[in-house]
């Protein structure tokens, strides 16, 4: 028999399987690899990457709102967590065909794009479950500790993979010894083994999610289930309009959720192509930056229980709205117009300021923000209103990357093409004013 205990365990083993797609594939690892060395070209990598985002973003948009629905409806959660699990198995495996120098790099984009959609989907599903799993008084501390325990996890495979398996200029590991397994080195396949190995990661630390997170069967069937969701999702969209903290906070997390995604999926880009970094420095980068992601947000789940989602949000934007300000006014040779000396560690001085910095703020950012929907939802409307938190969150998702890829590409600049996250994240400060949380 499953015990409460178990299952919020298996709760909160969904982040430690899920996050390596985010930090060691999408932050840390194969982005940076992606741009450098299948593309070849990091500012061209970084466009056709950006575009790529942007797809899976209108996506979302189009399709979590509607799934979360038809499972509010259907009461049925477990067998949509199955399939975007696979998907996610799918494109994280898939990513091994990524070849230096590949002309026809399409594929490994489009694999990409599934993996990521698997994740980014079934979260809707586990997220849902987050009031059957406890009070609602205890939900900020229960989403804190779900995302501490997944930067951790994240932090440990990109630990196992610096350590054994990806490649150094030299082609030894940062232990200094040659990949295992006969990987050769020359072809980065150290490097290409993440995809695979995130994907076992995930396989093997979902199943004490399957066995121990149950849900009830439904009691009786629903006859057009289809017309029924979207009937109530665009109830629901309406109601939006007439709630204006509920309208308000789905407004301004629309678009501070967009440009923090955009800062992590571009930090590690930015650190390649602007800094010349290495993967494997940028992977050490990681590392520390997960670490203050862990640990910050395990305290962010105590601030949040005492002061309430919506301070906590706003002291977050503010410390991200800082770090992309000093992303885009650094570069190898200057900061902010003033020049360096050559071969001046400033820039990546400020990097790693930003980073830790990033890790932390952004860590607290998503917990708190999962906390502030269960605060602002109807009893029972919870996937749903978690499809339309999806949908908030990626409706504009294509925006923050498309406007990188274009700014990118019109102004040859990495750095520059960056700036445009920085006038998201103030757009949601200004529609968290009208926002009330739990304490208000």
């Amino acid at each position: 028999m499953t015990t409460d205990k178990k299952r919020m365990w298996g709760w909160l083993l969904y982040d430690w399987a899920s996050q390596p797609y985010s930090t060691v594939l999408l932050t840390f690892t194969f982005a940076p690899f992606f741009t450098s060395f299948v593309v070849g070209d990091p500012v061209k990598g970084q466009a056709v990457w950006a575009f790529m985002i942007s797809a899976v973003g209108i996506i979302l948009a189009l399709s979590a709102p509607v799934l979360g629905a038809i499972s509010d409806v259907t009461k049925v959660r477990r067998p949509w967590i199955v399939f975007f699990s696979l998907l996610y198995v799918f494109g994280a495996a898939g990513l091994w065909w990524a070849v230096p120098g590949m002309e026809n790099y399409f594929w490994i984009l489009v694999l990409f794009a599934i993996g990521l959609l698997g994740m980014e989907l079934s979260l809707v599903f586990v997220n849902s479950l987050i009031p059957d799993i406890t009070n609602r008084e205890d939900t900020g501390s229960l989403s804190g500790n779900g995302f501490a325990l997944g930067y951790v996890g994240g932090l440990v495979l990109l630990f196992i993979m610096l350590l054994f398996f990806m490649e150094q200029d030299n082609g030894k590991t940062l232990i200094g010894m040659a990949p295992p397994f006969g990987l050769d080195a020359a072809m980065k396949e150290g490097t290409r083994l993440a995809g695979p190995l995130s994907a076992l990661w995930y396989v093997v630390f979902m199943l004490p999610f399957f066995l121990w997170v149950k849900e009830e069967r439904p009691t009786k069937k629903v006859q057009n289930v289809v017309g029924t969701a979207i009937s109530n999702l665009v109830k629901t969209i309406r109601s939006m309009f007439d709630n204006v903290s509920l309208g308000s906070y789905m407004v301004s997390s629309m678009f501070y959720r967009d440009a923090l995604f955009a800062t992590y999926t571009f930090g590690g880009i930015y650190a390649s192509g602007v800094l010349g970094w290495s993967i494997t420095q940028i992977g050490i980068f990681g590392i520390v930056a997960g670490v203050a992601a862990a640990l910050f947000t395990w305290i962010g789940g105590f601030l949040d229980k005492k002061y309430g989602p919506k301070r906590v949000i706003i002291a977050c934007i503010w410390v991200l709205v800082v770090v992309c300000v000093l992303i885009v006014g650094t570069s190898r040779e200057t900061f902010f117009g003033a020049v360096l000396s050559q071969g001046s560690t400033f820039p990546d001085k400020v990097l790693w300021v930003c980073g830790v910095a990033l890790g932390a703020a952004g860590g607290i950012l998503q917990a708190a923000s999962r906390t502030m929907v269960i605060f602002q939802t109807e009893s029972g409307r919870y996937t749903e209103s978690f499809g339309i938190y999806a949908l908030a969150g990626k409706a504009t998702a294509f925006l923050a990357p498309g406007i990188i890829g274009i700014f990118t590409t019109l102004t040859g600049s990495q750095r520059l093409g960056f700036a445009p996250v920085i006038i998201l994240f103030f757009i949601g400060l200004a529609f968290l004013f009208w926002v009330q949380d739990k304490r208000e």
